[in-house]
């Protein structure tokens, strides 16, 4: 009889959910064609090594601009490269740096703000007040200037936009922390024993982790269209190395002549930062019960 009720139960809690969800698609279009875009997008990045597409970086100078073809699916560019296939790779390549940069500086910025909104005191005002200046300084400039200096590959472009975007996350979930480390479940854990460290990550960092996962979604689009500005000023993932940004630069060259070479990665940037702003909304109505819609 108690396995029945916890059956219904459990049944009764993932109808809402799914009620939840349904309602909030119906009335966020967007959102479900971001949805659908990358339902459709990451597993095709994913899975790309293992199907028979040509070599992105086959030169064909006999057909440079081809149209669309059975071979070539989206055509090719000023080098005779499929274009579908670089726009598939390219797209692991900003994928990867959206989703690692997200993943890194949201692993930063909770340590910091987890540490600085537990501790208080001297500890947090040290934090914060370096937070602060972290955020008073143009990120866009050093990121150039890192960059410059020691070389535009994956690994130096990941660590320097994750090293330049932790404030926010940090600044979230200090304020998290500080709200529920008075709570009457912290001090009876206190009261049992708890370490600090068990209280932070088993306790406090649980209340503040919708708000991490919706800043993490909504982080990847901000970090791919930084790395395509890097890459169209030349100082991003450098060929033949594709990724969407360094195709939209190369195409500035023959706007005219193929503009379907900037229409496509362009549009590509552009859904992707939307489907994951917009991912970032839905999880934030399923998550958050102040923000779901009624009725």
């Amino acid at each position: 009889m108690n396995t029945n009720f916890t059956n219904n139960a459990t049944h009764t809690k993932k109808s809402k959910q799914e009620n939840v969800l349904w309602r909030t698609l119906k009335k966020n279009t967007i959102a479900l064609f971001g949805i659908v875009f990358l339902a459709l997008i990451i597993p095709l990045v994913i899975i790309e090594p293992l199907l028979p597409l040509p070599d992105a970086n086959d030169i064909d100078l006999l057909h440079i601009f081809a149209g669309p073809s059975r071979e070539h699916l989206l055509g090719t560019d000023e080098n005779g490269r499929d274009v579908f296939v670089r726009l598939v790779q390219g797209g692991r390549v900003s994928l990867a740096v959206g989703f690692t940069t997200a993943f890194l500086t949201v692993i930063l910025g909770t340590l910091l703000g987890s540490i600085a909104g537990f501790m208080g005191g001297i500890v947090d005002q040290i934090i914060m007040r370096f937070t602060d200046g972290m955020m008073a300084i143009p990120v866009f400039f050093i990121v150039l200037a890192v960059v410059a200096l020691w070389g535009s590959t994956l690994p130096v472009l990941v660590t320097v936009l994750a090293l330049t975007r932790w404030m926010g996350v940090a600044r979230l979930v200090r304020s998290e922390v500080i709200r529920y480390k008075g709570t009457e479940f912290i001090t009876a854990a206190k009261s049992i024993g708890a370490s600090n460290l068990r209280l932070i990550t088993h306790h406090l960092l649980p209340q503040a982790m919708s708000s991490i996962i919706v800043a993490t979604s909504i982080g990847i689009g901000s970090v791919m269209l930084v790395e395509a500005a890097l890459s169209f000023l030349g100082l991003g993932i450098q060929p033949p190395t594709s990724s969407w940004g360094n195709m939209l630069s190369n195409s500035q060259f023959y706007i005219w002549t193929a503009p379907h070479l900037a229409i496509y990665p362009g549009l590509l940037i552009l859904f992707s930062v939307l489907s994951f702003n917009s991912l970032g909304d839905i999880l934030r109505d399923l998550l958050d019960p102040r923000y779901r819609p009624k009725g």
